[in-house]
This record gives structure tokens, C-alpha cells and sequence, in this order.
């Protein structure tokens, strides 16, 4: 979770010492923008610490020594653990402040978006663009999209096209088979026998409810009653799946910690973990907050070497999912975590006006 502490620098009594947080606080920052190991001299010239090189260095000693700092070789400076990192997110980062105008560009850009599936397609390539790295977008809450119609169009003696409109004007279509032909008066009846029961359901319901008719004794000796549920479970079987799209994979690339090869067989492998993705995200989903996942905490993805900042979007006032951004650990988290957060809401945002827009009925 993300919490940021109102004084960074005023230390509780169990906590780093007010110098240790500072350095640590400078140290991390400096790394964060270069990505280069830190020096005692770097921080004393650069972040007006008031204090000698020397005691700078007993400073970072002593955080290295508590599992926040550690070298690459003896000669070099120190970077920060994923243990820092997140004592930095918790205690001492101070989040940035989007303007008016950014968050009024941000909107803007979702405005003339209005099929689901290009809606959740331009929000990661938008959040990707913002933040400059690796974006992923789950719906992993599929299931509670709401079903306004359901249409069969005959195509072949036992063979249909099953069209289902959700709620926000977004459209699925699935080829599902049945064992006798049906006339148009046939199709016309089993339409108006299912969307009397499944207007304004969620695809999981309607599934609990096509199976819990189809072993109704009386829906078993009724053939065209039967015919529609079976039809109906048809429908929406595998419908409303979680769906992971990822926008952005090449930014990745541009930062030097991905530049060896071992490490970019570790991306590519990253990237294509569909389900260990999907699983981070949903972690968010549960949460019902934006949260940030750093290095090992993602567990063993790229070899610990990135971080997750995701955040949950809604549709009909629930979670439906989630947007966030994967990025190297030592991503400029004061600036992406807003912006992660802003575009969550611009997409839930563009969710419910798609939903609240005039109803269209497939041809």
C-alpha cells in the first residue's frame, strides 16, 4: 500500500535516526535518477546534507549494515535494497501533485473512447506513454460485467451466432451449436423467454442462473424452455474470463538494467508469465487501493529486478479490475503512483459513461 508520512524527516523513536533518514532519503532519491551507485561525496555536494563526507560514509555504513544499502564491489557507492525502496514508498516518499491541466489532458484523452475493448487497449498505451515504461491491464473481475441483451442470428442448420451487449455498449460474439434447427419464430420466443431473466445480470449470474433452470424439472419437460437456457449457458460459458493486455514492452529496454542478456531472457520470460501478472494485479484488485509491489515482493519476476504500480478501476460502482505500470525497481515512484491512480479513475470514468449512453440493439 502507498502511505506517505506528512514530515518525512521527523523520526519516531523506533525508527532511523533524523541523519539516517535523510542520507537514506538522498541516496535513494540520487538512484532513482541515475541509476548509478551512490557516494558519500555525491550527497554531501549535491543534497546540502551540512555534514563531511566522512560522516556521511559512518551514515551509509550503518544503513548498509541494517539491510537498507548495499555495494556492488568494494570501491563503488552504495544502492539502495528493495528494503529501502519500501521503507522510502511507506515513510518517506511525498507523492507529486498532478495539475488541473495534466488531469484535464489525462480526461481528454478518454473522452471519444467508447467500446470497452478499446478502452482497456488505449489505457495501457496512454499510461504507458505517461510513465514511460511497461503497462498492464486486467480485467479480472470479467465476471461482473452486466449483460443487457443476448441475440442469437442463425447462420447454419445447427450452428449460431450468439451476440451478447453488456452494459457499457460493449459487444461478445460466440458460435455455439445446437442439435435441431430452429425456425425464426422459435429464435424470436427463446430471445424473449431469456432477456426477461437475464437483463441486468452479471455474466456470472446469468450462468448460475442458466444452470440452476436447467435442472428444474419443469424447465426439463418444457423443449423450447430447455432449448433457451441451454442456448444461454452456451452463451456465456468462457464469456467474461480474465484478460491481461500489456502496452509498452520495448520501454523496458531503454533502462541499463535490462541491458545484459541474461537479463533480457528474464524480461521476455516476465512478460510472457501471463498468469503470474494477472495474479499481481488481481492482489490490487483485492486491495481495493493503489498499491506498489517492489522487487522480490513480486516474487521471482525478472529476477527481482522490477516493481508493480497498479491500481483498481470500477464499472457499475465494483472493482472490475485493474491498470498499472511495471517498471525497474528504481522507478520514479513520486510521480507514477498519481499517475497511476488518475488514470484508473479516467477509465472507470469512461466506463461509466459508456454505460449510461443510449442502448443500441445488434442488427
Amino acid at each position: 500500500m502507498v502511505a506517505v508520512a506528512v514530515d518525512p524527516f521527523s523520526a519516531p523513536s523506533n525508527d532511523l535516526p533524523q541523519r539516517a533518514r535523510k542520507i537514506l532519503y538522498a541516496t535513494i532519491t540520487e538512484y532513482i535518477a541515475t541509476g548509478e551507485p551512490v557516494g558519500s561525496r555525491t550527497l554531501a555536494k549535491k543534497y546540502g546534507l551540512d555534514l563531511s563526507a566522512a560522516s556521511i560514509r559512518n551514515v551509509l555504513a550503518d544503513l548498509e549494515e541494517d539491510g537498507f544499502l548495499q555495494q556492488p564491489h568494494t570501491s563503488a557507492g552504495r544502492i539502495p535494497t528493495d528494503k529501502a525502496i519500501r521503507y522510502f514508498i511507506d515513510t518517506l516518499m511525498q507523492l507529486q501533485t498532478l495539475t488541473g491541466e495534466e488531469i484535464r489532458a489525462l480526461e481528454g484523452r478518454f473522452q471519444d473512447i467508447r467500446a470497452r475493448s478499446d478502452l482497456l487497449v488505449n489505457s495501457g498505451h496512454i499510461l504507458s506513454e505517461l510513465t514511460g515504461t511497461t503497462a498492464v491491464v486486467a480485467s479480472s473481475r470479467a465476471e461482473n460485467r452486466t449483460l443487457r441483451q443476448l441475440r442469437f442470428i442463425s447462420l447454419r442448420p445447427n450452428e449460431l451466432l450468439a451476440v451478447l451487449v453488456m452494459s457499457d455498449n460493449s459487444v461478445e460474439n460466440r458460435f455455439i451449436t445446437v442439435e435441431t434447427s430452429l425456425s425464426e419464430g422459435d429464435l424470436q420466443r427463446i430471445h424473449e423467454l431469456l432477456n426477461d431473466a437475464i437483463e441486468g445480470r452479471t455474466l456470472s449470474q446469468v450462468r448460475e442462473l442458466c444452470a440452476s433452470r436447467l435442472a428444474d424439472e419443469r424447465v426439463a419437460y418444457h423443449t423450447l424452455r430447455r432449448q433457451a437456457f441451454e442456448m444461454g449457458k452456451q452463451a456465456v460459458d468462457g464469456v467474461g474470463k480474465a484478460e491481461l493486455l500489456i502496452a509498452g514492452q520495448a520501454r523496458l529496454l531503454e533502462h541499463p538494467e535490462m541491458a545484459s542478456v541474461e537479463r533480457l531472457r528474464e524480461l521476455v520470460k516476465a512478460l510472457n508469465d501471463r498468469e503470474t501478472l494477472l495474479e499481481l494485479l488481481d492482489r490490487t484488485v483485492a486491495s481495493k487501493r493503489t498499491s506498489v509491489l517492489v522487487g522480490r515482493e513480486v516474487g521471482d519476476l525478472a529476477g527481482g529486478a522490477l516493481s508493480v504500480v497498479a491500481a483498481p478501476y470500477l464499472e457499475n460502482g465494483q472493482v472490475a479490475g485493474a491498470i498499472g505500470v511495471l517498471g525497474v525497481v528504481r522507478m520514479d515512484y513520486a510521480r507514477v503512483v498519481p499517475m497511476v491512480s488518475a488514470t484508473a479513475k479516467a477509465v472507470s470514468e469512461a466506463i461509466e459513461r459508456a454505460s449510461t449512453e443510449p442502448r443500441k440493439s445488434p442488427t
